[in-house]
This record gives structure tokens, C-alpha cells and sequence, in this order.
């Protein structure tokens, strides 16, 4: 898709990605964030791409398009952690394919940022596997204002 400019740029993130940093976990559908021309649209930005997807053959499942049986969703980079989490993603060949994974550490910032309990959790598992370089994320943290939501976190559940 972006080799036929469907999409500018993309990473995978969500429960997917962080299996490339912890143990694998639960999940239902596959998140890839994807960059726009012009974020301030409405659900609009989806109808390339499901076009572009419905062409190939691929049929919309609830907010997700069955790709292969497995339910991917598009979600558009609708704010500046996203948008820096996607420039800086990590190239990786999973089989035979290059793609794009989110970095442990702004997965955890996203993590924190959204703050649902499974993201926490999540947070706690990055944490017990080491997977986070505490300097970068505090970088990250504090560009995007982050930092007392980490604190509060770190007091309520890694102290």
C-alpha cells in the first residue's frame, strides 16, 4: 500500500508489537498505525484504503478488514506520539516480508497514554521483561508530557 501510495507510512502497533518485546499475549485483530495527508478529516481517510483493499479482494469485518483471516484495523496517526512512534518504528523481516514495528518504548508511552487496564498491565509485562531502555522512554516521556502520568503509574504499580 505504500509502495502504490495508499498510505504515506506505517508501523504495527498494539498487543502484535509488543510480542517482539515480551511474551506473546491474547489478541483479537492486528493495529496498524498509518500516517495521513491531512489527520483533521473525518473516516473519510479510511475510503482509500478500503477500496484499494476491497479490490484485492478483502472484506470488511466490524471496524477491521479480514486480511488473510486475521482482522486488521487502520487506525490513522491522530496525534504527535503516534506520529514520532511511527517515524522512529523499527524495520524488521517477519518470514520473508519487511515491515514496520513500533518501539518498546513508545509503545509504552502509548500504553500509558491511553491508560485502560490491559495497558497497564501491558506496561507491567515490559517492565518484568526488561524490555524498556528507562532513559529513552523518560525522553519521550517528557516531550510529550507524560512524565507525571509515569510517576503516578511507577507509585501505583512497579514500586
Amino acid at each position: 500500500m505504500v509502495k502504490d501510495g495508499v498510505i504515506e507510512q506505517y508501523a504495527i502497533g498494539g498487543a502484535v508489537a509488543a510480542i517482539f518485546y515480551i511474551e506473546p499475549v491474547n489478541t483479537n485483530d492486528l493495529d496498524i498505525f498509518f500516517h495521513v495527508e491531512n489527520p483533521d478529516s473525518d473516516l473519510a481517510i479510511l475510503a482509500p484504503l478500503y477500496d484499494y483493499l476491497s479490490a484485492l479482494g478483502y472484506k470488511a469485518q466490524a471496524e477491521a478488514i479480514d486480511i488473510e483471516g486475521w482482522p486488521v484495523q487502520f487506525l490513522p496517526i491522530f496525534n504527535p506520539l503516534l506520529e514520532e512512534a511511527v517515524k522512529e518504528a523499527r524495520e524488521i523481516k517477519f518470514k520473508r516480508t519487511k515491515t514496520r514495528v513500533l518501539q518498546a518504548e513508545h509503545l509504552t508511552a502509548i500504553m500509558l497514554q491511553t491508560g485502560r487496564l490491559k495497558d497497564y498491565a501491558r506496561i507491567m509485562q515490559f517492565a518484568e521483561h526488561q524490555a524498556i531502555d528507562h532513559a529513552r522512554l523518560t525522553d519521550i516521556l517528557t516531550r510529550h508530557s507524560l512524565l507525571e502520568k509515569w510517576k503516578t503509574f511507577e507509585q501505583n504499580y512497579l514500586l
